[in-house]
């Protein structure tokens, strides 16, 4: 069975960023493999097309440019936030307003971000909404474990309670991982294929 549309994919594989020989930044192994529904809309396009017809016992090794991955670093995603909005009874969480931590937040939309604190001063805290991999090439190297047809649940689980469209199932969105790096899948693993916006 080849890779494909609502097929469920199951794959160990290496990360590193800007070189073959590069940094490794996620590292999956047979035992504990990434896990993912192919088309949901979860993953990284392009990671996906890399993909796409590949077999069980298939081995891969491809780049994806900054603008396959996550695009190149957005000046306009840093920015200066009044740091009352922090504030609870009047107090905010050190422990959680760090610089370096990585925060949770949302916009007006109500859209999900995740922003790193750069800088904290005493009426703002300067905050960078770029993905931490913005701006780096991604050289994945792997193998294919397992290709099968995905079940009615893992479908609904995947692309939420109305299930997939034609164009997958929206723009993805960082959720937990084990991982430093916030990624999509809760499943074990997810690489920097998956599609966090």
């Amino acid at each position: 069975m080849e890779i494909g549309r609502n097929k469920m994919v199951t794959l160990s594989y290496e990360l590193r960023l800007n070189s073959v020989d590069g940094e490794v930044v996620e590292k999956t192994e047979a035992s504990a493999p990434l896990e993912f529904v192919f088309g949901a809309g979860k993953m990284l396009e392009m990671f996906e097309d890399k993909l796409e017809g590949l077999k069980k016992g298939a081995s891969f090794d491809f780049e994806l440019s900054a603008e396959e991955g996550y695009g190149e670093v957005n000046p306009n995603a840093v920015v200066d936030i009044p740091k009352n909005i922090f504030e609870i009874d009047g107090k905010i969480d050190e422990q959680l307003i760090a610089v370096g931590n990585h925060v949770p937040m949302q916009d007006a939309q109500g859209n999900r971000l995740n922003g790193i604190v750069l800088e904290i001063t005493d009426t703002t805290i300067k905050m960078d909404f770029n993905h931490p991999l913005a701006g780096d090439s991604l050289f994945f190297k792997g193998e294919v474990i397992e290709v099968r047809e995905a079940t009615e649940d893992e479908l609904i689980s995947s692309c939420g309670s109305g299930g997939c469209g034609s164009g997958g199932c929206g723009s993805g969105g960082c959720g937990s991982h084990e991982h430093e790096h916030e990624h999509a899948q809760s499943g074990g693993g997810c690489g920097s294929g998956c599609n966090c916006g």
